[in-house]
């Protein structure tokens, strides 16, 4: 097994001549493919490139297992296949098979880890390489357009039943990795099936990165309606061009409206990728973490106690307070919600905070990328707690990268 960087330029030769008509039949048919049809049409592309077989996996929610699209395949590990391999470093991976070599190539939409495509070729060279790849940019672009619309896509990657306050509320989540050349934010929440009260959202406009992370009291359907009410409001005003005072505002007058015996804490950013300028509000949650040069800075982004949102009459704020600093490139700041560092093991022992800033920090050392830094660190968060959250747990992490990497 071998990991493979990109391939140097090549000549296509006559054997890897391309039918270019019967290819562009095939993307035109890619608009109206039904999501279940993907298999047999990455396929017939596939032949169209000179390539033998494709398999397209699919990562499950709790991004443990790759699930294949083809339903009378098996799962495979995340943690310990070559599959695997390809979507954790998000680099592709050639092994042998009987009748040649099986490349594994990331399935990416941006930023965003869908899962992994497998190539079978009877040989390899630089073409069927960047062809191989080519087909995994296709092949993630058309998944993510049919996602947006397809409960056999959503179910695919489902490994058991969703409670009701979690299906209304991933219905309002963003992709969990979002990003840009200069930043790129990345979140996972647990428990998968089970959330109702908290949340996370984040969005790019131009050059400018919003985040929000949100936990809503109790844990049921009107929680989960909480938090769902919050993010539609930051995102009515954010979309307005309201700026992070405003943002903050409409989120407490529509809980105060709406839903006025509820309430959230939480965390709303916005951060110019351009200038590394971060100002953000504190509404009775956690504060930020600011980790720069592989250490966390105490009390960076700390302020004075704010109450939470949608609180209403004499205990509603007459206005939040915006705080304001700069990040040096390379500076991650870290959301959380207060089940992540309380979660505990069967001796009653918590998670904590230092355990869980340390295992970012040594993830990051280690040259893992944001969203496997998360995925890492909450199933080691789950492992301590034997998969038996008492509480919701949701991680954001956000990374400013003027030079990109």
């Amino acid at each position: 097994m071998i990991p493979v960087p990109d391939p140097p330029h090549a000549s296509a030769g006559s054997d890897t001549a391309v039918d270019e008509s019967r290819l562009e039949d095939l993307i035109i048919e890619a608009q109206t493919a039904l999501p279940f049809e993907l298999s047999a049409l990455a396929n017939r592309c596939a032949a169209a490139l000179g390539l033998d077989t494709v398999l397209i996996y699919l990562v499950d929610l709790q991004q443990r297992l790759l699930i294949p699209l083809d339903e009378a395949l098996a799962p495979l590990p995340v943690a310990d296949s070559s599959a695997g391999w390809a979507y954790r470093t998000v680099s592709p991976r050639v092994v042998d098979a009987d009748d040649g070599v099986m490349v594994w190539m990331p399935l990416v939409d941006g930023a965003e880890r869908l899962g992994v495509l497998a190539v079978g070729t009877a040989s390899l060279d630089g073409v069927r390489m960047r062809r191989s790849r080519m087909l995994a940019h296709l092949f993630a672009m058309l998944i993510t357009s049919k996602r947006a619309y397809s409960d056999w896509l959503a179910a695919r990657t489902r490994t058991t039943a969703m409670r009701l306050p979690a299906e209304m509320l991933r219905a309002f989540l963003p992709p969990h990795t979002i990003g840009s050349s200069k930043c790129v934010s990345t979140a996972v929440l647990e428990p998968a099936y089970d959330i109702a009260g908290d949340a996370f959202d984040h969005s790019v406009v131009k050059n400018v990165l919003h985040t929000m992370i949100l936990d809503s009291m109790g844990h049921d359907l009107t929680a989960g309606l909480t938090t769902s009410v919050a993010m539609a409001a930051a995102r009515n005003t954010r979309r307005g061009g309201g700026d992070l005072a405003d943002v903050v505002g409409s989120v407490d007058q529509a809980l105060t409206q709406w839903l006025p015996d509820h309430f959230c804490t939480g965390v709303l950013c916005r951060l110019d990728a351009v200038t590394g300028v971060l100002h953000w509000v504190n509404c009775g949650h956690p504060p930020p973490l600011l980790i720069r040069a592989e250490r966390v800075l105490d009390g960076a982004l700390d302020s004075p106690p704010e109450p939470p949102i949608g609180l209403a009459g004499e205990l509603a704020p007459a206005a939040r307070q915006v705080h304001e600093t700069t990040l040096k490139p390379g500076d991650h700041v870290l959301l959380y919600t207060d089940g992540v560092v309380e979660a505990r093991d069967a001796d009653g022992v918590e998670f904590g905070l230092d355990r869980f800033t340390d295992f970012i920090i040594r993830s990051s050392a280690a040259g893992q990328r944001p969203a496997e830094v998360l995925r890492l660190l909450l199933h080691a968060i789950l492992d301590h707690q034997r998969n038996q959250l008492r509480d919701d747990a949701t991680i954001l992490l956000f990374e400013w990268r003027p030079q990109g990497r």
